[in-house]
């Protein structure tokens, strides 16, 4: 996913003299790209997370679309006041960008867990959260980040996942992409972020075999009354996530269900959550290790 961003990101800047990149010391070996290419729309912050964010909401404000980059936790959790008061509340076109979203950095602890950002970012009313759950989804939320400007939290993997999708699909916020058929289709199970994986793993369980699959990389507070022809048509839906059940997407989509339910829009479907347990908050360990504990693993 890391790099599916940059490449987007420099071929994307190509065209746009208004995209830039600013860093909070870290991401080498991945954002020489576009540092080489364009190094006067290029800055290291150094390692001071809070003041890149007040840099990126000042470049915004003078008409540039600002690409934050840090891992986990630091552009976004250490960032929360800055993110508020200086992007969101101003509507200024700043993307922040997470990677090794969920427990992709386990083994370094509690500090690098990011199971906690979605809950943050829902609560700002004029940020879009995009978690794409394979590179090509990353490529499709970063054209749709460029060209409807604006606050955006960009969450991605690590290192190494595979495509799921053959081209770049279109998104938009709110709007589901089915990535594998289903024998069901009174059943989906429902992903985003880089847990496209896992859900491919739970459509193996008995009990969701032959349930559709399906992603939804975008998403807010503004897009929660989307795609309703969907929710009338479903029985069940499944929804798997690397966050914690509080405050996370299963427990948006819950919200999103209750104010639709109601005689003007019946939505029928049963909405079943899968998501982190907090056991793993101050556990040190290998994703996949982590992921098991947390229960977002089938045990089959």
């Amino acid at each position: 996913m890391r790099n599916a961003f940059i490449e987007e990101l420099v071929s994307l800047a190509r065209i746009n003299p208004q995209i830039a990149l600013v860093v909070g010391d870290l991401g080498y070996s991945v954002v020489e790209p576009f540092a080489d290419e364009f190094p006067e729309r290029f800055i290291n912050a150094g390692v001071a997370e809070q003041n890149m964010t007040g840099l990126a909401a000042g470049m915004a404000s003078e008409g540039y679309h600002v690409f934050t980059y840090s891992i986990a936790n630091f552009p976004s959790f250490r960032c929360a006041e800055q993110i508020r008061n200086d992007i969101d509340y101003h509507n200024l076109s700043v993307t922040v960008v997470a990677v090794g979203g969920g427990l992709s950095y386990g083994a370094l602890g509690y500090s690098h867990h990011a199971v906690q950002d979605y809950a943050l970012f829902r609560t700002f009313p004029n940020t879009l959260i995009a978690a794409p759950g394979d590179p090509n989804e990353v490529r499709a939320c970063m054209r749709y980040l460029v060209s409807n400007p604006g606050p955006s939290y960009l969450r991605l993997g690590k290192a190494g996942e595979p495509n799921f999708h053959d081209n770049i699909p279109l998104v938009e916020p709110g709007v589901w992409l089915k990535y594998q058929e289903g024998k069901d289709t009174n059943g989906a199970i429902l992903s985003t972020g880089a847990t496209m994986s896992l859900a491919s793993e739970w459509s193996k369980d008995i009990r969701y075999k032959d349930y559709e699959l399906f992603s939804m990389p975008l998403w807010s507070m503004s897009s929660k009354l989307d795609q309703l022809d969907i929710l009338k048509k479903k029985n069940e839906i499944i929804t798997i996530e690397d966050h914690l059940q509080d405050g996370g997407f299963g427990s948006w989509m819950l919200e999103a269900n209750s104010l639709l339910d109601n005689k003007l829009n019946p939505i029928k479907a049963n909405i079943k959550t899968i998501a982190l347990s907090s056991k793993v908050c101050g556990t040190v360990g290998s994703q996949s290790t982590l992921n098991k504990m947390g229960g977002i693993v089938p045990e089959s």
